[in-house]
């Protein structure tokens, strides 16, 4: 396995160096490359996985409104899952997408009375609360609750074992009373209508549990994985129940949609028949931590090529920047990897820097200056932050230039 990986991201730097060749253009570096081959064949994957329910794009883990809108044609994706109620504005505006809902409770005050202001972004977007706190801002926001806000509430997923609780630590809310009192809370406030709850258990999602290197780590993991699932299961099932019971209080009919999971979790997310949707996002690009799943291997799709600037010796070739670290616990696993030509690796006094990255291993000799290294970034979406656009592979070819959310002036 590890002989044709080499073979295959070899390939890759062979394919990307006849890309570079043939663009017209001169590339000004960082050069960010998404390849659509191994993005459409991981959508289909994915969609595969999901066995027929329908998948949001996360699109924090996108950043690039066109490569959105490509996950949103393709069969068995539906909605987009927003990180900012900015950004959620901005696809509505533009017609990315007419079915958002904003993953994380918002205090953008600009945002939220941009949104009570337009009757047209209201309907379309579904606003995350986890407090009464979030919506007394809203209150504050408006005249008038003329124009009704959608909302979802946004409910703990973590385990609960052995006194611990394990997870992302997103919402106060976890048990069926603290769910049903804010679900009530929501209904009876006028202007607000209560559309959904979102359950992401990241814990299962976004861990990986398959590390060569960490056999025993990886074991406990999965084992945390399938208790966290058995027990969400049970949890969701009550809680939907309880909310089940509250059609016909006020004016609630009852939830439009159950959002769960994440690119390492779809399977497990949609057999739960309390789930109406699942949501994927890093699974379209695969960066470096999605690399190590049990349950699925996506094909590495983003990369950022990087210009050989010296030759420190014969064993060392130096890159133009490089320290694109990725957001979470700092360690050796946030850095970027260099990928392709393969047989390259970080040194571990200096790692990935901001103005210069040393390279050593066995094709670091066979380098020139002025020649590209592609890299990997550690998390999906992040690395867009840095770039105004991006190149689209397909096949031996550049097919197109597109902006990022920064090449379109935003910064989310």
């Amino acid at each position: 396995m590890q002989h044709q990986s080499f073979v295959a991201r070899n390939r890759l730097a062979a394919r990307l160096r006849e890309a570079v060749a043939a663009w017209p253009d001169p590339l000004s570096t960082p050069v960010f490359v998404v390849d659509l081959d191994a993005f459409d064949a991981n959508a289909a994957d994915l969609a595969r996985r999901a066995a027929g329910t329908p998948i949001r794009v996360a699109s924090k883990s996108v950043r690039i409104p066109s490569l959105v809108g490509r996950a949103l044609a393709a069969d068995g994706f539906a909605g987009v899952l927003a990180y900012t109620l900015a950004e959620a504005l901005w696809l509505v505006e533009h017609d990315v997408c007419d079915d958002i809902v904003v993953a994380y409770p918002s205090v953008d005050r600009a945002a939220l009375a941009a949104l009570v202001a337009s009757p047209r972004a209201a309907s379309r977007v579904t606003i995350m609360v986890d407090d009464p706190a979030h919506l007394d801002l809203v209150d504050s926001l408006r005249a008038s609750t003329a124009v009704p806000v959608r909302v979802a509430l946004d409910v703990d997923a973590g385990l609960r074992w052995g006194g611990q609780a394990v997870g992302p630590k997103r919402s106060p809310l976890y048990d069926v009373g603290a769910v049903t009192a804010l679900a009530r809370t929501v209904v009876d406030r006028p202007g607000f209508h209560l559309a959904g709850v979102m359950t992401y258990e990241g814990q299962v999602a976004g861990v990986p549990d398959s590390v060569p290197s960490r056999r025993a780590r990886s074991a406990v993991v999965r084992k945390l994985k399938q208790l966290s699932v058995a027990q969400l299961a049970v949890r969701r099932t009550a809680i939907g129940e309880a909310l089940d019971a509250l059609k016909g209080y006020g004016d609630f009919a009852g939830l439009e949609f159950w959002n769960a999971g994440g690119s390492g979790s779809i399977e497990s997310s949609a057999a739960d028949p309390v789930v109406t949707e699942v949501t994927a996002g890093s699974g379209l690009l695969a960066p470096t931590l999605f690399d190590h799943y049990q349950v699925f291997s996506p094909t590495p799709a983003a990369f950022f090529g990087l210009p050989v600037t010296r030759r420190p010796s014969a064993e060392v070739a130096t890159v133009h920047g490089g320290g694109l670290i990725a957001s979470g616990p700092a360690g050796a696993d946030r850095a970027p990897t260099p990928w392709a030509p393969a047989g390259l690796h970080l040194t571990g006094l200096e790692g990935a820097g901001e103005v210069q990255t040393p390279l050593v291993g066995t094709n670091a000799g066979r380098l020139a200056i002025g020649d590209l290294v592609w890299f990997r970034h550690a998390k999906s979406g992040e690395p867009f932050e840095h770039g105004r656009s991006v190149l689209l592979l397909q096949g031996e070819r550049f097919v197109e230039e597109v902006p990022t959310y920064r090449g379109h002036g935003l910064a989310f």
